[in-house]
């Protein structure tokens, strides 16, 4: 029997049990969608956080005061831990370790920034000229911070985007403008592009001011929350980590790393472990979601099995007249393998608008990956053929005589 004979009739079977067939195929393509969206979504969710993080800094190591770190001490100061490093840690840091391509001290707070029409509570983020690049802060007007402003203890100011939208409205220019932090007047030289939130907190809603001036007018003292660090390549990363932890141990006399008054977070190593906790789950996520394809398979072979039965008098008559018994398997397991490839297709489609919706949802970029869709696929044919095969097998098997004689 040619291939275009057994696709004609397997096509004339499903089409006369309509409801049925759609029934069964309901659970392929429950299956098959979720397995796409919870791969997609999966998958933008980890990029996403990499992309968080990266925006951070490439090659950045944060050191930060106290004992306690972690992934916060990449996007806030930890101005809750004892303020253990000074001016001359990062100065002696700058000094002896060549892996160092740029270093920035941090001094944060919280403060109400006022001007004459708006107000807004926001981050206050004392700083050197060498943050910008060791944060990848980039420019949407205006200047940041210079060297002469850190030395003259200058009363200026660098707005995020967010903090700009709040104070001034969204897009404007506000530089040369003046606002109050802390009852001081400082002058905006400039306004940091966009940059979005980074799971912690909104990189946009903070204002940079030169740290000199920050502890001689906001915090008091002669201490820094965090020292930023860019490392000079990513090679070099957990040297340079392990030869900070060694010179901060001498300058702070400490013999024993686990009484360390610092904490060195290497953002190499958050990024690979968020990477790795995220595809952790994005496999669960698929494998439950894999689970209902089981099902959908068990009621596919429950509907050819209940197919086999109803038609046994069609293949009685069909092998008296000549049909071999690979014909009669063939067909079936041909339906078979229709059902879950057409329940594929529209699982894919389906799979595909869940994970665009919640991607947008969520602001995450989901993608569904040419190779998620071959392996759907794939799969929708290998449930075809496994759960196809039995009601095949038992059709083929009928004896003629039998069959004929079926009621």
């Amino acid at each position: 029997m040619k291939i275009q004979e057994i696709l004609k009739e397997s096509y004339i079977a499903l089409n006369m049990n309509k409801v049925r067939s759609g029934l069964t195929v309901l659970g392929i393509v429950i299956g098959i969608s979720s397995v796409i969206a919870m791969v997609a979504i999966g998958q933008g969710a980890k990029d996403s956080v990499a992309e968080q993080f990266e925006s951070l800094g490439s090659n950045l190591l944060v050191v930060s005061s106290g004992s306690s770190g972690g992934m916060r001490t990449l996007v806030s100061s930890g101005r809750e831990n004892s303020n253990t490093l000074t001016d001359s840690d990062f100065e002696v840091m700058s000094e002896k370790l060549d892996k160092i391509k740029s270093i920035a001290p941090v001094v944060s707070t919280r403060s109400q920034v006022v001007t004459p029409d708006a107000n807004t509570n926001t981050s206050i983020t004392g700083t050197n000229h060498n943050y910008a690049q060791v944060r990848s802060v980039e420019m949407e007007t205006g200047t940041f911070l210079l060297e002469s402003n850190i030395k003259n203890l200058a009363k200026v100011a660098v707005l995020g985007s967010l903090t700009r939208d709040d104070l001034f409205g969204e897009g404007a220019d506000p530089v040369g403008e003046k606002i109050r932090i802390n009852n001081i007047n400082f002058t905006i030289i400039g306004v940091a592009k966009e940059k979005g939130g980074d799971g912690f907190s909104n990189q946009d809603d903070i204002v940079f001011i030169p740290f000199t001036t920050a502890r001689q007018y906001l915090t008091g003292g002669d201490n820094v929350d965090s020292i930023n660090v860019e490392a000079i390549n990513e090679e070099s990363m957990d040297e340079l980590s392990q030869d900070i932890t060694n010179l901060l141990l001498e300058e702070h006399n400490i013999l024993n790393e686990d009484e360390a008054d610092f904490t060195v977070t290497n953002q190499a190593e958050i990024i690979e472990a968020v990477s790795s906790v995220s595809g952790t789950l994005t496999i669960l996520l698929g494998a439950i979601a894999g689970i209902s394809l089981i099902v959908g398979g068990i009621g596919i072979m429950n509907m050819m099995l209940t197919t086999v039965t109803e038609r046994t008098r069609e293949i009685g008559l069909r092998k008296a007249i000549g049909a071999k018994s690979k014909d009669i398997s063939s067909q079936f397991l041909l339906e078979s393998m229709i059902l879950t490839l057409f329940g594929g297709i529209i699982g894919i489609i389906l799979g595909w608008v869940i994970a665009y919706f919640v991607g947008n949802i969520m602001s995450i970029n989901t993608s569904v990956t040419l190779y998620s869709v071959l392996l759907a696929f794939s799969v929708s044919g290998i449930i075809g053929i496994v759960f196809g095969y039995y009601p095949a097998r038992k059709a083929a098997k009928l004896n003629p005589i039998v069959a004929l004689r079926y009621e």
